[in-house]
């Protein structure tokens, strides 16, 4: 099975199979991709979702958005499959623990001894923990798959070529585990960083935003892949601090906006109560879950799909990676 072309690093050789004739220039060398275009360069290239040129934030945005459009069985179809698992999943291993969190909520301190109250709490704290741990574990495995299927399919679209799900399983597959323990380590380390002091945790979280992209497409170690997305995030920290800023908050609205009328449906099955038990009934918690899965489904996909164009980007911009995915689409004299 053949790996998504022209996506190797400087330090690796292209992927790409030799051509006879004269050896194309390498990074770094005179006349190589660091060189800035020559006079009079020709138009735009745009093979797939985005052109292969540096791109302002509204193209990088675009290009998600198309590529979700664009791809909609492979990405939409993904994306739900995995809300759906781990959202449905999540509720059910949450519903035994709702009598004790019940219990707790309408415990009146009045009619109970301190140690009861006490033994009360902490078993429905103690299973609702479990609980959301469990929760967390899932939603961790299904993003990560999703980020790093996606991710394939998105490198495939910069370059207009088409991917079926064979394929791009096919080619996400060997990094599912290295992918698995690069988002176990970087979250490990941005917690740290969040603990200690805010700062450090957005510093660290911006300096390894690229670490799933350079992973899967350049197919190189979880070490490496640290490596790769903090050269690439240096000298444009604030720059990509920005879009991921915005691209949260384009998330967030999103999921405000269908989460919404699902938890005003919720309400309204308790009759609008003031009882704060009303959220923890059945009714109320099974919209929620269908609300959640409807904005999951499409804000991972968007998120996933705007860190690889952030990677793509600052590869063109840093290493001149266009003339390398020109290339790989079939131009540039190939």
């Amino acid at each position: 099975m053949s790996e998504t072309p022209g996506w190797s690093s400087p330090d690796q050789p292209s992927n790409q199979p030799q051509q006879p004739g004269p050896q194309q220039p390498q990074y770094g060398q005179p006349g190589g991709y660091n060189a800035p275009p020559p006079p009079g360069a020709g138009p735009t290239i745009k093979p797939g979702v985005i052109p292969l040129r540096p791109l302002a934030v509204g193209e990088i945005v675009d290009g998600a958005i198309t590529t979700m459009r664009r791809y909609p069985k492979l990405i939409i179809g993904a994306a739900a499959v995995v809300a759906a698992v781990t959202q449905i999943v999540g509720l059910l291993v949450q519903l035994p623990f709702l009598d004790d969190l019940t219990a707790v909520v309408t415990l009146d301190p009045n009619s109970v001894t301190q140690e009861q109250a006490i033994d009360q709490f902490t078993s429905a704290i103690t299973g609702f923990l479990t609980g959301t741990l469990l929760s967390v574990f899932l939603l961790l495995l299904g993003t990560v798959f999703l980020s790093g299927f996606i991710t394939v399919i998105v490198g495939h679209a910069v370059l207009g070529k088409p991917v079926t799900f064979a394929q791009a399983w096919e080619e996400f597959k060997p990094r599912l585990l290295p992918l698995l323990g690069a988002t176990l380590l970087s979250g490990l380390v941005i917690t740290i960083g969040l603990v200690l002091c805010i700062v450090p945790g957005v510093w660290l979280w911006v300096l390894f935003a690229l670490v799933t992209p350079a992973l899967v497409l350049e197919r190189c170690g979880v070490t490496a892949a640290f490596g790769r997305s903090k050269k690439l995030v240096d000298g444009a920290w604030w720059r990509t601090f920005g879009i991921l800023l915005l691209t949260v908050v384009i998330t967030i609205v999103i999921e405000w906006i269908i989460g919404l009328p699902f938890g005003l449906l919720g309400a309204a099955t308790t009759g609008f109560s003031s009882d704060p038990t009303a959220a923890l009934s059945i009714g109320s918690l099974i919209l929620s879950t269908i609300g959640a899965i409807i904005a999951s489904t499409i804000t991972l996909p968007f998120s996933s799909a705007v860190t690889v164009l952030l990677y793509v980007d600052r590869r063109m911009r840093s290493e001149g990676m266009d003339i390398e995915l020109q290339r790989a689409a079939g131009h540039g004299g190939i």
